[in-house]
């Protein structure tokens, strides 16, 4: 049995891989939300099973991160050093920002714990690099600006 928040991390993971599709496949919003929806929520593929998740979290995220797209990469951009633009940017680490900051837009989930769940995301796809920590301290200046009262 998959535990609720095991199943929000999943659509967290999900949400990410879905933004990198869109953006290197140029495949659109609903063909890319139908077929995580339908293929990757707990589907057994060549031996492997696909965690469960929570459809309306990853429903909320992805449609966020694509009608607020111009606003959270403003936010990202506000966060990097001016040499290195969001376009500059790894195309998964960019995807991270942009679900991230989908939660942070979304304001649901305390931004603490929008933090670490994406560190985590970045962890898996980068296990041997200093990614988790760039994301960690970009989202951190993210989550400040959008949500400066939760930091007093």
């Amino acid at each position: 049995m998959t535990s609720k928040k095991q199943m929000k991390s999943a659509s967290r993971f999900f949400a990410v891989q879905a933004l990198f599709q869109m953006e290197a496949s140029d495949q659109s919003f609903e063909d890319v939300r139908e077929q995580f929806i339908t293929h990757r929520f707990g589907a057994v593929m060549e031996g492997d099973t696909y965690a469960e998740g929570n459809v309306d979290l990853f429903d909320a995220i992805l449609t966020q991160a694509v009608n607020q797209q111009a606003k959270i990469d403003q936010m990202t951009d506000r966060a990097l050093v001016a040499k290195w633009p969001i376009d500059r940017i790894d195309p998964t680490v960019r995807a991270i920002f942009r679900a991230a900051g989908a939660e942070f837009v979304i304001g649901e989930t305390p931004p603490k714990v929008t933090i670490t769940e994406y560190v985590d995301v970045a962890k898996a796809f980068f296990p041997d690099g200093n990614e988790s920590r760039f994301v960690n301290a970009v989202l951190d200046h993210m989550a400040r600006e959008s949500h400066p009262d939760k930091f007093k």
